[in-house]
């Protein structure tokens, strides 16, 4: 594998399409979106590329006009990613917050969300070995408010702001942009169902779980990462907690105003928090791939979770001890963000052991 090490430099930004470009457009209107945040980034039909916007309660769907493939997969590698884009950004190391990476699964471009120490956010395009700024000024958009988002001001049992978790994950599947994160609700922890383009109907579940390390049921609780798969013949969604339970539900269940009970097939243990989590495919053998705070990259393979009969009820008391379907280290650690650039091609943005924020390109091998 070819691994370039390629540095950040400072030229135009790269302009949002300006006209419409296709029937998932045709609603969106020509102006400015007022971006408050990017906490969650993901892809939807002809380069559409959907915003997660916490702070404003909003999801906001951006013509990229990037609908062009690749002439051949590229290999993703830099080095020191952090302090490069401190520099370029003309801030500190410390002051670089990198929210999201999310790779256009049509031209296989990377692009990162990223927040400063002054809390402006920004949009950037990996193109041709460089971090580009996206303008977002005099483009094309769509926008989507949340119905009954958590508060401004609300606060966990430790007083810690909650609204960074209005929007905790997105993903797009079947024409509908999927949502979760914390409502204002009873039952806080909601999943949501959008129809793409984006219309006034807005479907909400509130998610209930066994959470083995807690010994609980909760309801309040956000989802940290979700994604969606086929589980027995059946469309389903994947997700993981802090502390990290592993938890299933059959898509057709999470119904416009259902409090829904998910399966728990899986603890991968205390203390950890998961990050990003994508399906992969070798062979016709697919696993989900879990990265992770303070354990290593996980691999589960589907036909463990398929295999999982009812939901995990017994309480894991071990500290950080794992119980369920089983799973495989993968031998990286601190994996910080995670997209797939195919079936069997990811990219992942890794906090070696030297320090060094490395945005690396891996294979089939791990598979």
């Amino acid at each position: 594998m070819k691994h370039l090490l390629v540095t950040l430099t400072m030229i135009s930004g790269i302009a949002l399409s300006s006209f419409a470009t296709g029937s998932a457009t045709e609603n969106f209107v020509f102006g400015t979106p007022e971006v408050q945040s990017i906490h969650a980034l993901t892809f939807g039909p002809e380069g559409v590329l959907f915003l997660g916007d916490s702070k404003a309660a909003r999801v906001w769907a951006l013509a990229t006009d990037d609908t062009e493939a690749p002439a051949e997969m590229p290999t993703y590698r830099m080095d020191n990613v952090d302090e490069v884009l401190a520099a370029q950004l003309g801030v500190d190391a410390n002051e670089v917050a990198i929210q999201d990476m999310a790779i256009n699964p049509i031209s296989k471009q990377l692009y990162l969300a990223v927040h400063l120490g002054d809390g402006k956010a920004i949009l950037l395009l990996y193109k041709g070995g460089q971090f580009i700024p996206v303008a977002m000024e005099n483009v094309r958009y769509s926008e989507v408010a949340l119905e009954n988002a958590v508060a401004e001001d609300a606060t966990d049992r430790r007083g810690r702001p909650l609204r960074v978790w209005a929007i905790s994950d997105l993903s797009f599947a079947n024409d509908q942009l999927m949502v979760s994160g914390l409502s204002n609700q009873e039952f806080a922890s909601t999943f949501r169902s959008i129809p793409f383009p984006f219309q006034t109907e807005q479907q909400a579940a509130s998610l209930e779980i066994f959470h083995a390390a807690h010994g609980r049921f909760e309801t309040y609780a956000p989802i940290k990462t979700f994604t969606t798969a086929e589980v027995n013949g059946k469309a389903h969604l994947i997700a993981s907690y802090t502390c990290t339970p592993l938890v299933v539900w059959p898509l057709e269940t999470l119904e416009p105003g259902a409090h829904v009970k998910g399966r728990t097939v899986a603890e991968l243990g205390s203390n950890n928090s998961p990050l990003d989590m994508v399906v992969m495919n070798n062979g016709g053998e697919r696993y989900v791939l879990l990265s992770n705070t303070n354990r290593a990259l996980m691999k589960v393979a589907l036909t463990d979770i398929e295999a999982f009969e009812g939901t995990m009820t017994d309480p894991v008391e071990e500290r950080a001890a794992t119980a369920g379907t089983e799973f495989i280290a993968l031998p990286f650690v601190n994996v910080l963000q995670l997209d797939k650039l195919d079936d069997t091609n990811f990219v992942m943005l890794q906090r070696q052991a030297n320090g060094n924020l490395a945005l690396v390109t891996a294979g089939d091998r791990w598979l």
